[in-house]
C-alpha cells in the first residue's frame, strides 16, 4: 500500500521485522498487528500523528485537524433538519452521574477516573520521597468527583432528565466530545482519547426507531460521498466478563446496535467508524427521563468516530490531501489545503 497516494502498489512499504526462518506464515492476528504497526509508523513519519510515548495517545497535525473540521461541518450539515440542541461538554463528567449510568457494571476495563493529591504536608513529603526513589506514587492520590467521559452522549441524559418531561415531539441533541477508553493499542484506529460526534434522540420507541433508520441511510450515503468502501453489520458492545457474553448476545438478538465498517488495515478486519444504537428505556431507568404522557422515554444515538473516519480517508485517498478526489475535497472544504 502506497500511503502517500492511497493506491496499492508503487512505493515499497517498510519491511516487517524478519520472522524466524522456520516460520512459513503468520497467524491472522500477527498479520493484523503488523499492518497496524505499518500504518501507525507511516502516519508518524508523515507528521500526521505525533507520538507521545503512550500507545493510543497522539498529537494531531494541521492537516489532520483540517480533515476533522471538514467532517464535523459535513456531519452538522447532514443533521441541519433535526432541530437539534447543541451541547458541548469537556471530556469529563460528574462521578455521581457516571456511577448511576451503570457503565462500570458493563465496561470496567475501559473506564478512566481522575485522581488528585488531597493529603497533608507530611503526605506531600512522602509522595516526593517516592518520586525521588523512582517508586510508585499513585496510591498517594485519591479519586475526585470527576470521571473521564466514556461516550459523548453520557453527560446529556441527567441534564435532559432534570428539565422534566419531553415535549410530544421528543428531543434531538447534537453533542461532540473527546472520549476516553482504556485500551492501549498499536492500532492507530484504537486511540485512548478520541472524538465522538453524536446525534441523540429522546422520545418514544417509534420516534427513536425512525431516527435510527434515517441515520443509517444518511451515514451510508456519507461514506459513499467520501468515496470509502463500507459495509453495515450487526454489532455488540464489548461487555466485560462471562456475563458480558450473554448481554452481548442479547444485544445482537434484539438488533440494538449496527456499525458501519470501513477497512483501514490490509490484513485486519474492517473498523467500525459509525454506530447506530437503540438503548430502549435503559437511561430512563437510571434517570427520570419521561415522555410528554409520563411514560419512560426511549433513547438512541448515531455516533461518528472522527479519528477513525480521518484514518479511513487517509488510508484510501493517501496522505497528500491535494491529491484526494475533488468531490471529497469539495465536500470537506479542503480545496485550499
Amino acid at each position: 500500500m502506497d500511503y502517500q497516494s492511497g493506491q496499492h502498489g508503487g512505493a515499497v512499504e517498510p519491511a516487517d521485522t524478519a520472522a524466524p526462518p522456520q516460520r512459513l506464515s503468520r497467524s491472522p492476528e500477527e498479520a493484523a498487528l503488523a499492518a497496524q504497526r505499518r500504518f501507525r509508523q507511516a502516519l508518524i513519519e508523515a507528521g500526521l500523528l505525533i507520538p507521545t510515548g503512550v500507545d493510543g495517545l497522539y498529537g494531531r497535525s494541521a492537516d489532520f485537524e483540517a480533515i476533522a473540521d471538514g467532517l464535523n461541518a459535513t456531519i452538522g450539515a447532514l443533521g441541519a433538519d433535526q432541530q437539534a440542541e447543541v451541547m458541548r461538554f469537556p471530556p469529563a463528567m460528574a462521578r455521581q452521574d457516571f456511577e448511576a449510568s451503570e457503565y462500570l457494571k458493563s465496561f470496567p476495563q475501559l473506564a478512566g477516573t481522575v485522581h488528585s493529591f488531597c493529603g497533608s504536608d507530611r503526605d506531600h513529603h512522602r509522595l516526593l520521597a517516592r518520586l525521588d526513589a523512582g517508586e510508585e506514587w499513585a496510591d498517594q492520590q485519591r479519586p475526585t468527583r470527576v470521571v473521564l467521559t466514556p461516550a459523548a452522549c453520557y453527560p446529556i441524559y441527567p441534564v435532559m432528565a432534570a428539565r422534566g418531561p419531553l415535549p410530544a415531539q421528543g428531543r434531538v441533541v447534537d453533542v461532540l466530545s473527546y472520549c476516553f477508553r482504556h485500551e492501549p493499542s498499536v492500532d492507530p484506529a484504537r486511540m485512548q482519547l478520541f472524538r465522538m460526534r453524536e446525534y441523540v434522540r429522546l422520545g418514544t420507541a417509534e420516534q427513536v426507531a425512525a431516527f435510527r433508520a434515517q441515520w443509517i441511510e444518511r451515514g451510508s450515503a456519507l461514506a459513499q460521498q467520501l468515496a470509502l468502501p463500507w459495509q453495515l453489520d450487526l454489532a455488540n458492545d464489548p461487555f466485560f466478563g462471562r456475563g458480558g457474553k450473554i448481554v452481548a448476545d442479547g444485544q445482537r438478538e434484539q438488533k440494538l446496535k449496527f456499525e458501519l465498517l470501513i477497512p483501514i488495515h490490509d490484513d485486519a478486519p474492517p473498523t467500525a467508524c459509525m454506530s447506530f444504537n437503540y438503548h430502549k428505556d435503559h437511561f430512563a431507568e437510571v434517570w427520570p427521563l419521561r415522555t410528554a404522557d409520563g411514560a419512560r422515554a426511549h433513547t438512541g444515538c448515531v455516533g461518528f468516530g472522527i479519528e477513525r473516519l480521518i484514518l479511513a480517508l487517509l488510508r484510501h485517498h493517501g496522505f497528500a490531501l491535494a491529491r484526494w478526489p475533488s468531490q471529497v475535497r469539495e465536500l470537506l472544504g479542503l480545496r485550499h489545503v
